[in-house]
């Protein structure tokens, strides 16, 4: 693609070049002033092209220690010079005009001389408007649309050029001065139009609608609650953005990573030459209690996991309880330290709780690897099964060795008409019988119906 559109601008830039060549030598051999103003409109558009194309090349170039955000605003630079060298020259064709037509008639009158000028100009025009449509529709690029934008002004100025000099060769020969003074007229509006535009870009303006935009597709994407300061800057043809989104506050990291992917690639549909940057940070309105908890407790130091929070009302007041896991081989002292510090925080950060109950636990490292099964003791967590009437079928045992730890996973079957809190009861006093004969011990069992 770049390989392509700089080949395209250099061809472009070749034609009008020969444009402003052209009409400069015919338009001063034929003393036509309008032929000559026009190409000082070719350069004008030689002048953009160049600019474009070096945009082009520039655009490749990778940010470095010194244009953290690339090297797109050259661009900018680049039209800003050029358009007020461009006023400049159109000012002077404009003086000129309004003085030649105040003074006597030129001995020289332009003729069909400068008309065949104009219309090789005509042909030029006519040549990079097909090009550049034909490129812009097979490889696109922002560089290719202006310089086909130009190359229409190029065309409807010249024909301006040529119905002037056309007024000449009918007796009207100030129409050559008139035709110049309305051209000089159009380029100063161009440059000034173009030297406003580069101006802004270089102080970072960008559209409110754009911003909006923005906004719209973030707050649109499934997971995001709102959003927060939208920060927008262009360079080249590039569209920089750092966006702030709210996520629900007891959203994993991995969660939110992948909502902030899914907010960059919604705002690379909606603008294809963007480059967004996302900052994620929580929000607690909607969260339930329970979450809220969570998150307190997992942000203290020592604590391993958090499970089975509960928060329930009585008379007015809240309370929590939760299951908090931390290193076993930790004393009393420090694991009920780790536990204050989680109770001091939940009050100040929830101080509708009124008490926090914690249940601290032994946190065992499960490895993904273990050696092979052990029969042996499998055999005694059968003995010890099997003095449960409860259990109608003791299922699969699995005991897996890694070092000093034993993993055991056991499938018993129970009466279905059991309650899950006499079946969650009886389930938790066989691990304490098992964990009290087989040290480091990780249980697991799973209860089925029968």
């Amino acid at each position: 693609m770049f390989v392509q559109r700089t080949k395209v601008l250099k061809i472009s830039l070749l034609a009008i070049f020969s444009a402003f060549v052209v009409e400069l030598i015919f338009g001063l051999i034929s003393n036509s002033l309008a032929l000559v103003t026009d190409s000082i409109h070719a350069l004008l558009d030689s002048v953009v092209t160049v600019v474009l194309l070096l945009a082009a090349k520039m655009a490749i170039k990778p940010p470095d220690a010194e244009h953290t955000y690339g090297h797109g605003k050259i661009e900018s630079l680049g039209g800003l010079i050029g358009g007020i060298a461009i006023f400049l020259i159109a000012c002077f064709f404009i003086y000129e005009s309004v003085n030649r037509l105040q003074s006597p008639p030129p001995s020289v009158l332009p003729g069909l001389f400068a008309i065949i000028g104009g219309l090789y100009t005509i042909g030029i025009d006519i040549f990079r408007i097909s090009l550049l449509r034909k490129s812009i529709k097979k490889i696109g690029g922002a560089t290719l649309k202006a310089d086909f934008y130009h190359a229409f002004m190029d065309l409807g100025s010249t024909l301006v050029a040529i119905v002037g000099i056309g007024f000449v060769s009918y007796g009207f020969y100030h129409g050559d001065f008139v035709a110049a003074l309305i051209l000089g007229g159009l380029l100063a509006a161009l440059s000034v139009k173009l030297v406003y535009k580069t101006a802004l870009d270089l102080t970072d303006i960008i559209s409110p609608d754009v911003v909006k935009s923005v906004r719209e597709v973030a707050i649109s994407t499934k997971g995001v609650i709102d959003a927060g300061p939208i920060l927008m800057r262009k360079s080249g043809d590039t569209v920089f953005a750092d966006v702030t989104i709210s996520l629900r506050g007891d959203t994993s990291f991995d969660k939110a990573h992948e909502i902030s992917i899914n907010v960059e690639k919604n705002i690379k549909n909606k603008i294809s030459n963007s480059e967004t940057t996302i900052h994620f940070e929580p929000n607690w309105d909607d969260v339930p209690l329970d979450g809220k908890i969570i998150d307190i407790a997992k942000s203290v130091d020592g604590v391993k996991g958090v499970h089975n929070v509960s928060t329930h009302k009585t008379k007015g007041k809240t309370y929590s309880n939760l299951h908090v896991m931390v290193n076993r081989e930790i004393n009393l002292q420090s694991a009920h330290k780790i536990s204050e510090i989680i109770e001091q925080k939940i009050h100040e950060n929830m101080p509708e709780i009124e008490h926090a109950t914690i249940h601290l636990e032994p946190f065992v490292t499960v490895p993904d690897k273990l050696n092979v099964e052990d029969k042996i003791t499998e055999e005694k967590i059968k003995v010890i099964l099997e003095k449960y009437p409860e259990i109608k079928k003791i299922g699969r045992i699995v005991s897996l060795n890694f070092e000093n730890i034993l993993k055991i996973d056991i499938d018993c079957s129970f009466d279905k008409e059991l309650s899950i809190e006499k079946v969650h009861d009886l389930t938790s006093e066989i691990e304490h019988i098992i964990r009290a004969k087989i040290k480091n011990a990780v249980i697991t069992i799973h209860p089925e119906p029968d």
